[in-house]
C-alpha cells in the first residue's frame, strides 16, 4: 500500500471512529473514491486499534479507575461487607456490557467472506447509515438527557452493550449505537458518548489484537505487517484530536449535525448505487 493512501486511511479512521457516522463505512467507501484496491478488514482493525489507545489516553483517568475497580471486584482493596465503590461499578458495567459485542465479532468472523464481502456493499452501507441515523435523532430528541455515570444500573450496561452486536455492519458507527442506546436510556449527551467509548474498549482491543497478529502472521495478502503499525500510529494522533472535537461539540450542541450528514451520505450512496438503479429502471 502507498504512504499516501495509508495517510488517508488513517486520518479517515482517526476523525470518524468516535463521532456517530460509521469509521468502518468510511473506511470500506475511502477505496472506491480514490480508485484503489479495498485494503481488507485486517488493516481496518489495525486503524480502530490505533485510535482505542488515542481514547485510553483522553479518559486516562476514568481507565485507571476502572481497572483500579476491576482490582476492587476481585478482593483486592475492598472492605468486607462494604458497597462497591463507583470505579468497582464502572469496572463491572464495562465487564457486563462486553460478551455481546465480542460474541458478534465472533460470528462474523465466522461468517465466511462471502458474507463479509456482502457487509461491505454501498448498498449495506447507505441503509444502515440511514437507518442508524434515524435512531440517533430519534434517542437524542426523545432521551431525558439527566442521568449521569453514578445512575447507571446494570440493565443499561446491558442494553448499551448488547447495542455493540449492530455495529458489524459497517454505516451502523459502534460509537453511535451505543450513544443511541444511552441516550434512550436518559443518560446526559456527554456521558453518553464517554461511556460508549470506554465500553468499546475490550471490543475494540480484541478486533485490534487480532488484526496485528493475522498480518504479522502475513494473513492480508494486500497490507504488510509495517502498514497496520504506521495505520495504528496515524489513527492514534487524529484520534485523539477527533475525541477532544466531539466532547467539546457536545457540551454545546445535539447530535442533529452528524445524523443530518449521515442521511446525506446515505442518499448519495443509494443515488450512485448501480443495484439500486437497475431496480428502479
Amino acid at each position: 500500500m502507498s504512504l499516501v493512501q495509508l495517510v488517508l486511511l488513517s486520518l479517515v479512521q482517526g476523525i470518524t471512529e468516535w463521532l456517530p457516522i460509521s469509521s468502518s463505512a468510511h473506511l470500506i467507501l475511502l477505496p472506491e473514491l480514490l480508485g484503489t484496491e479495498d485494503q481488507g478488514p485486517l488493516i481496518d482493525a489495525m486503524a480502530h486499534f490505533g485510535t482505542l489507545f488515542a481514547m485510553l489516553l483522553y479518559f486516562r483517568q476514568d481507565v485507571v479507575r476502572a481497572l483500579l475497580g476491576g482490582l476492587e471486584l476481585v478482593g483486592f482493596g475492598r472492605q468486607a461487607g462494604n458497597r462497591l465503590s463507583e470505579r468497582a461499578r464502572l469496572a463491572l458495567f464495562i465487564i457486563i456490557a462486553t460478551p455481546f459485542g465480542i460474541a458478534a465479532g465472533l460470528a462474523f468472523e465466522l461468517s465466511g467472506e462471502a458474507t463479509q464481502a456482502m457487509l461491505r456493499t454501498p448498498e449495506t452501507i447507505a441503509g444502515a447509515t440511514i437507518v442508524f441515523a434515524l435512531a440517533l435523532w430519534a434517542s437524542d430528541l426523545m432521551g431525558k438527557r439527566v442521568r449521569v455515570q453514578e445512575d447507571m444500573l446494570p440493565r443499561d450496561a446491558m442494553l448499551i452493550g448488547a447495542s455493540q452486536m449492530l455495529a458489524f455492519i459497517p454505516g451502523t458507527s459502534r460509537s453511535g449505537i451505543t450513544m443511541t442506546a444511552a441516550l434512550a436510556l436518559g443518560f446526559k449527551r456527554t456521558e453518553a458518548a464517554r461511556f460508549a467509548m470506554l465500553v468499546g474498549a475490550p471490543l475494540l482491543f480484541a478486533v485490534g489484537l487480532r488484526a496485528f497478529l493475522g498480518l504479522a502472521m502475513g494473513e492480508e495478502a494486500g497490507a504488510s505487517f509495517s502498514d497496520g503499525l504506521i495505520v495504528a500510529a496515524l489513527s492514534f494522533v487524529s484520534g485523539y484530536l477527533s475525541i477532544w472535537g466531539l466532547m467539546a461539540l457536545l457540551e454545546r450542541m445535539s447530535f442533529l449535525p452528524f445524523v443530518v450528514y449521515r442521511l446525506i451520505l446515505g442518499a448519495i450512496l443509494l443515488a450512485t448505487s448501480p443495484v439500486v438503479a437497475s431496480f428502479l429502471s
